[in-house]
C-alpha cells in the first residue's frame, strides 16, 4: 500500500492552533448547491466547533445544499455599492491599487463582488476559496483589504484550463496556504507556477468510510407512481416497523399530476427512514431492468384510493414475476389471481410488515418462490396475449356494418375510386 505524504513543515503557525475554533469565510459557487465532497468538508469543519460563513458567488438549489444554519450570504449589488463607496472614502490609495491590479489581471468583477462581501466577512480568522478560480480571486481582494489569511483548495481544472490564467498567478502567490487532492496537482503548482513546495500540501476528500463501505443488504423494490392507489405510505410504515438494518427500500416512480398524490420523500423523512431509502425517480429500459435484476424481494402495496380508484392488475408485479422475484402483495383487484404468496390486506401495516419480515427471513427459499413465479408469468403474461388481442381484433373489425349513406367499408387501395366532380 502506497503510504501518504505527510506535512513534514509547521503549517504557518497552524501546527500551534489546532484546537482553536477558527471563523471560516468561505468563497463557493453554488449554480446547483454545493458538490458533495464540499458539503462534506463543511459539515466536518462545523461539526469540530468551526463556525463556517459561506460566500458563494452563485446561489441556486442542487442536490447538496447549505444547512438552514449555516450563514449564507449572496452577491448584492447594493452591498457592492455600498462597499466601494466605503473603500474610495475610507482607504482611497488601497481602493486605487487594488483597482490598478484588477484592471490589469482583467479581474474587475472579483474586486467588485469582493467589496460587497466585506462587512460579513469582518472578524474571520481566515478567508477560504474552495477552487482556484474566480472563488480564489474575489478572496484574494478579501484578503488583502481586510487583512485576514488566504487559503485556498485547487482540485483539477483550475491548473489546466484557468479562466484567467494572469490573475490565478497572482493571486495563489498571495496565499498563505495553498491545498490540493492530488501528489499530481502538487507537482504542476510547484513545476509550472513556481510554487513554493512548502506552500503546497495535499489533502484529499473525505468519506464516510463506515457508510461508503460493503455489507449485506436485502433490497426491497417498489414501482409506480406517488398515488394513494399504490400504498406506499403504507409500504414505508411497515419498513420502519421492520426495524432491520439490513433492509434497503429500493422505490422507483415520481408523483403524477393526474392521480391522487403521496409525499414519500417526506414520509420517509418523517418516519425516520431516509437512510434506508432509495428513490430513484422514474425510470424505463435498462435502468429499471436492472434494479428487478439487482433486488431481493419486489412488494406493491396496492389499495383503493379516496375516489374509489383501484388497480386493474399492475404491470409492475408482472414484470417483477418475469424476473423470478418473490412477491409481497396486497389481495386487491386482480393481484391475487397471479401472486399466491405473501398476500395482505389493504392498508394493513401489521401485516405488511409481518409479510416482509417472512418474506427477509426466507432467504432459502426466493429461489423457490421466484422460479414459480416465472412460470406463472410465462403462463399469464407472455406474447401470446397480444395474439389473441389481435384475434379479437379482426373478429370485431369483420362484424362491421356497411355504412348507412350506402357506402361500403374501404378495406385496402382497390376498394378506393376517386369521386367524380
Amino acid at each position: 500500500m502506497r503510504k501518504e505524504r505527510r506535512p513534514t513543515h509547521k503549517t504557518n503557525g497552524l501546527d500551534s492552533a489546532m484546537n482553536t475554533q477558527l471563523t471560516i469565510a468561505m468563497i463557493v459557487s453554488m449554480k446547483s448547491g454545493l458538490t458533495q465532497f464540499m458539503m462534506r468538508d463543511i459539515e466536518a469543519l462545523v461539526n469540530k466547533g468551526h463556525r463556517v460563513s459561506l460566500f458563494t458567488l452563485h446561489q441556486s438549489p442542487g442536490l447538496y445544499n447549505p444547512d438552514p444554519s449555516w450563514p449564507v450570504v449572496s452577491v448584492s449589488l447594493w452591498r457592492i455599492l455600498l462597499g466601494q463607496l466605503w473603500l474610495v472614502f475610507t482607504r482611497p490609495k488601497q481602493f486605487a491599487h487594488l483597482l490598478a491590479i484588477a484592471c490589469r489581471t482583467r479581474s474587475l468583477v472579483n474586486f467588485l463582488i469582493a467589496s460587497g462581501f466585506l462587512k460579513s466577512m469582518r472578524g474571520a480568522d481566515v478567508t477560504y476559496a474552495y477552487f482556484g478560480d474566480h472563488k480564489l480571486f474575489t478572496g484574494y481582494y478579501c484578503s488583502q483589504i481586510l487583512g485576514i489569511p488566504l487559503s485556498v483548495t485547487i482540485r483539477a481544472y483550475e491548473l489546466h484550463r484557468n479562466p484567467n490564467d494572469t490573475m490565478f498567478r497572482h493571486a495563489i502567490a498571495a496565499c498563505q496556504q495553498i491545498v490540493t487532492v492530488s501528489e499530481f496537482n502538487r507537482r504542476k503548482l510547484i513545476d509550472e507556477f513556481g510554487v513554493a513546495p512548502e506552500r503546497v500540501e495535499v489533502v484529499r476528500q473525505i468519506i464516510d468510510l463506515e457508510t461508503y463501505k460493503h455489507r449485506t443488504t436485502i433490497n426491497i423494490l417498489s414501482v409506480g407512481f406517488f398515488a394513494q392507489k399504490k400504498g406506499f405510505d403504507v409500504l414505508l410504515q411497515a419498513v420502519a416497523r421492520l426495524q432491520r438494518d439490513d433492509v434497503e427500500l429500493w422505490i422507483v416512480g415520481d408523483a403524477a399530476a393526474d392521480r391522487l398524490p403521496i409525499d414519500c420523500r417526506s414520509i420517509a423523512e418523517e418516519l425516520g427512514i431516509s437512510d434506508k431509502v432509495a428513490f430513484f425517480g422514474a425510470q424505463r429500459g435498462p435502468a429499471l431492468r436492472a434494479l428487478y435484476r439487482e433486488c431481493d424481494i419486489f412488494c406493491l402495496a396496492s389499495r383503493t384510493d379516496h375516489k374509489g380508484d383501484m388497480e386493474g392488475f399492475p404491470n409492475v408485479i408482472a414484470e417483477a414475476m418475469a424476473f423470478a422475484k418473490p412477491i409481497v402483495a396486497t389481495r386487491h383487484a386482480g393481484i391475487p389471481e397471479a401472486v399466491d404468496s405473501f398476500l395482505v390486506e389493504e392498508n394493513n401495516v401489521s401485516q405488511l410488515t409481518e409479510a416482509l419480515r417472512h418474506a427477509c427471513e426466507s432467504s432459502s427459499q426466493w429461489s423457490t418462490l421466484g422460479n414459480r413465479n416465472r412460470e406463472i408469468a410465462e403462463a399469464m403474461f407472455s406474447a401470446r396475449n397480444n395474439d389473441l388481442l389481435e384475434e379479437l381484433l379482426q373478429h370485431t373489425a369483420g362484424t362491421r356494418e356497411p355504412y348507412a349513406g350506402g357506402g361500403h367499408t374501404v378495406h385496402n387501395e382497390q376498394d378506393v375510386h376517386p369521386v367524380a366532380t
